[in-house]
């Protein structure tokens, strides 16, 4: 089961936790959303999870698991880590505390102090005892699993010691039965996959954080106001309990920290802890100390601790915790127990575990450093944002598949400001455009109000012509029409431009018959106009020009009423005109030409003899005579 998890429904992509894993154990290649853990060469440091601010990252729960062993028909011993005096910082006194554990239903409550002294003892001894070779302490977890896997040249180098939770595990066995199943307090994750490397007497049924021990408080409604007084069950721990700070364990060894005499170098927290080792390889040879390390700022702020908490309070109640234990401590019971137990075997060995990824080619390396913009100085100490302490151990991570070029700030910030600029440039070229869409808006109203205009005059004007004009569209449906038009039609459909104003849509196949309103599908058909042609018409012969104003798509027609005097005199001049220009034409051809244009002229004096032989147009009394 793996340690670490991360809910992608509630990771915000915020990539915190690539950017500060020591070893990357977490990637992001370029085609993935989320942020995925490689789960084998993680070393369950916990920082990932400190930093993870929507709590999308979560390591194995081991509640289940507890509950379990407890429901069970073994007995139980709870192992709780020193670290204890600065976590349960809200509990008035230590031996409710205990109380509140066994409350859940453990047989025993052991502390690891007494493991921190045997241990420290057996630093003693390897540190005082030196045969030219410089060691690492192998108490915390983390380091231990870190040094495996990406600097297993070192592996023989730590010290070849038990951590206080095997070494207690032992302890409580020899004691209490080798059937007794073991449950380990603590601050630290890792510890949960420490637990399971061991089959011996040292081995860890389950391993609950300090975290979850709380959460088991309140799911079985378990106060301190509740319990009663309870210590711990022996063997008690001396000096052991300072082990929280990591400057503890030598404390308790009484190893000499003293700067002029001694030979260990403490440091913790992540980035001190990896320069160590870094310098613990490169350099030991000049340095000639043992180092002791530890990720975290001590125990005290371990991964499974409360978040939040404050170091040196921590740090403070840890000691004033061990100042009132030491205050009546039974130290000849402590020494009889130290001779007792201190002949278990509190060897261990170290596995090679290598997780370091091949190196990427060079000229991958160079091709991503071009693609963020440094490709110069990248050996120089960067800006550490993306994670990494140069931009070159950056690049070297993106050609692993381990983190996106998106994670480098510059070359985010850098895409960002592109993005801004290109961004005010449309938004530039769009408020131009609005302003020139309101120009030409503005003018479309104008034109819009002209053609109003336009249209409203032209109305006018067709109204107060005397001939009757028509206008219509592919379908034959009237467009516009003028009084005139209206005037020579049927009293019915005049009764109908009563209720449709200029008979706007009516089919022009129900206002006129077939030989008329045909001259008007003629010239929509085949785009000829007809000019001229003499339409008889409810008894009136009207003069009827139709003409294309879009190509078989509106058509007009000029009607004429022939009867009507000023028409007729017009109509005369015209022709007689037309006779002339005819005949003067006609003369100046010669042959054929003027046999055809004799006779054209002959029809056409035929037509305005017969014009002027047409009746007067009947009057209104002799329409009512008759």
């Amino acid at each position: 089961m793996a340690l670490i998890n991360i809910d992608t429904g509630k990771c915000n992509l915020s990539y915190a936790c690539v950017r500060i894993c020591p070893v990357n154990a977490i990637k992001v290649e370029a085609h993935q959303q989320y942020p995925e853990v490689m789960h084998n060469a993680c070393i369950g440091c916990g920082h990932c999870i400190k930093v993870c601010s929507p709590g999308a990252i979560t390591y194995r729960d081991s509640k289940e698991e507890t509950v379990a062993l407890i429901a069970s028909d073994s007995r139980v011993a709870a192992i709780c880590d020193p670290s204890i005096s600065g976590e349960f910082h809200d509990i008035t006194d230590y031996r409710k505390f205990v109380e509140m554990i066994r409350a859940l239903g453990f047989d025993f409550v052991i502390e690891a102090s007494f493991g921190v002294d045997l241990i420290s003892q057996k630093y003693k001894e390897l540190f005082t005892g030196f045969k030219g070779k410089y060691y690492i302490t192998a108490n915390c977890p983390a380091v231990v699993s870190y040094i495996e896997k990406f600097h297993p040249e070192l592996t023989d180098n730590l010290a070849p010691i038990v951590s206080p939770m095997i070494a207690t595990a032992k302890v409580a066995r020899k004691k209490y039965g080798d059937d007794i199943r073991v449950v380990y307090i603590g601050p630290c994750l890792e510890t949960k996959k420490e637990g399971r490397k061991y089959r011996d007497d040292g081995r860890i049924d389950s391993v609950l954080t300090f975290t979850e021990l709380r959460e088991l408080f309140a799911e079985h409604e378990i106060t301190e106001k509740k319990v009663e007084y309870s210590d711990f069950d022996p063997p008690i721990g001396c000096r052991g309990s300072l082990y929280p700070v990591s400057s503890g364990i030598l404390e308790a060894g009484d190893i000499d920290q003293n700067l002029l005499t001694g030979n260990i170098i403490t440091a913790e927290g992540r980035n001190n802890m990896l320069e160590a080792v870094k310098q613990f390889e490169n350099n030991i040879i000049s340095i000639k100390k043992h180092f002791n390390l530890f990720y975290n700022e001590g125990c005290i702020m371990g991964p499974g601790t409360s978040r939040r908490g404050e170091k040196y309070n921590r740090y403070t109640l840890v000691v004033d915790y061990a100042k009132k234990r030491m205050s009546d401590f039974d130290m000849n019971t402590w020494k009889i127990n130290m001779e007792e137990f201190g002949k278990l075997d509190l060897s261990r060995k170290f596995k090679k575990d290598d997780q370091r990824l091949p190196y990427p080619d060079e000229d991958k390396i160079q091709e991503i450093l071009q693609v963020i913009g440094k490709e110069h100085n990248v050996d120089e100490i960067g800006c550490a944002s993306c994670g990494y302490t140069s931009c070159r151990d950056f690049a070297i991570a993106v050609a692993r598949g381990l983190a996106k070029t998106d994670m480098c700030l510059t070359f985010t910030l850098k895409n960002r400001h592109d993005y801004i600029k290109t961004l005010r440039e449309t938004n530039q070229k769009l408020a131009e455009t609005q302003d020139a869409l309101k120009k030409s808006e503005k003018n479309a109203r104008r034109d819009q109000q002209l053609a109003r205009e336009s249209f409203e005059t032209t109305r006018t004007m067709l109204e107060k012509l005397p001939s009757s004009v028509v206008l219509v569209d592919h379908e034959l449906k009237v467009i516009q029409a003028n009084k005139s038009f209206i005037n020579i039609l049927d009293d019915e459909v005049r009764m109908i431009e009563d209720v449709i104003p200029g008979l706007e849509g009516a089919d022009l196949k129900t206002l006129l018959p077939y030989n008329f309103h045909n001259l008007f599908s003629y010239v929509l058909t085949h785009d000829d106009n007809i000019l001229n042609r003499d339409v008889h018409f409810n008894e009136i012969l009207y003069n009827v020009s139709i003409f294309t104003i879009r190509k078989k798509k509106i058509v007009g027609a000029v009607i004429r009423d022939l009867y009507v005097p000023e028409v007729r005199k017009e109509e005369v001049v015209k022709r007689v005109t037309d006779v002339i220009d005819k005949n003067l034409e006609l003369v100046q051809k010669i042959g054929f030409l003027l046999g055809e244009g004799a006779s054209e002229t002959e029809a056409m004096l035929n037509s305005i003899i017969e014009s002027y032989k047409m009746p007067e147009k009947p009057k209104e009394d002799d329409k009512t005579t008759g």
